[in-house]
Order: structure tokens, then C-alpha cells, then sequence
């Protein structure tokens, strides 16, 4: 499938309705626990989504459309948000991003992208030359993968409590 940049900020647009729909009310217990050590529960896979929309895509996308290749990007601590997030309820975490992806999709449509300008490139730290259709691409994954990581970690929480069931569902066997 090729990009369409309207159907990534359809998509885009979704997340922040998706994941209130989803974990909005819900017990800490299941917006708070994780898989184990070092791993991530829902409350600090929203954290790092705030992070990235406070700090990489939009952040991001600008470099390219000012600086092309001759400015990288700053380095995303993924983790940034651990510190960030302590002392917040899950209620404003949520409010938090659903506030910030608004801000960003009307900055990203002011941006007027042409095919043209989805082809330029920057550069990351670490990958090297990209192009800002790919930068776009990756946000609309980034989105759906922590989707579904909030989705596994969620099952889990079921893993024994199912009994035999548990082989039916690649979701609790897979690590």
C-alpha cells in the first residue's frame, strides 16, 4: 500500500479516541501493570506517546521542511516521559494527548504537504537520510504498534486466568 497522507491523519486522528475508549475509568490495576521488569504498562506507553508529541514528529517534520539534510534531528529518549508522567492520573494523561495530537494534526495540515514535499529528506541521528513521507508513515506505525503493545500487555494481565485457553491466543504465548 502506498502512503496517503490523508489516510495517516485519519488514522492519527483516531488514537487519541481509540485509547480513551479503551482505558478511560478503568481500575489502575489495569491501566499500571506491565509484563515484568522492564517493560511498559498502559499509564507508560501514553507517556511516551505525550513525549513524542511534545518532542519528535511535528519537531521533526519542521527540520525537514527547513533544513533538509544539513540539521539532524535531536535524539528521542524514549524513556523521557518516566519522570514526566510521575505524580499524573491516567484521566490527564489522556486529556493531555488527545489536546496535544489535535494541536499537532492542525500544525500538520498547515504545513500544505505536497507530493513534492514528502519526498524531502532530513536526517536522523541514528538511521541517517529519511524522508518526511517516511517520518509520517512511522508516526501512523508508532501509533498502531503501541495500540496493540497496550493491547498484549492488557491480555496478560489474564495470562493463567484463562486456563487452557491460553494456547488459542498467540497474543499470551508470544514474548
Amino acid at each position: 500500500m502506498s502512503f496517503q497522507l490523508d489516510q495517516a491523519v485519519d488514522i492519527l486522528s483516531r488514537t487519541p479516541q481509540t485509547l480513551s475508549r479503551l482505558l478511560r475509568g478503568l481500575p489502575d490495576e489495569w491501566v499500571r501493570s506491565n509484563e515484568g521488569e522492564a517493560s511498559w504498562s498502559a499509564f507508560d506507553v501514553l507517556g511516551h506517546l505525550i513525549h513524542g508529541e511534545e518532542t519528535d514528529w511535528i519537531s521533526r517534520a519542521r527540520i525537514i521542511l527547513e533544513h533538509g539534510e544539513s540539521r539532524a534531528f535531536e535524539p528521542f529518549d524514549r524513556e523521557g516521559m518516566l519522570e514526566k508522567s510521575i505524580g499524573k492520573s491516567f484521566a490527564d494523561l489522556l486529556d493531555d494527548f488527545e489536546s496535544l495530537r489535535a494541536n499537532n494534526l492542525k500544525a500538520l495540515a498547515e504545513m500544505d504537504l505536497t507530493a513534492d514535499k514528502l519526498k524531502l529528506r532530513g536526517t536522523h541521528p541514528s538511521l541517517g537520510v529519511v524522508t518526511l513521507e517516511q517520518l509520517l508513515a512511522t508516526w501512523v506505525i508508532h501509533d498502531l504498534s503501541h495500540i496493540a503493545q497496550i493491547a498484549r500487555v492488557m491480555c496478560k494481565q489474564y495470562d493463567v486466568e484463562v486456563g487452557p485457553w491460553k494456547d488459542f491466543f498467540p497474543i499470551l504465548i508470544r514474548e
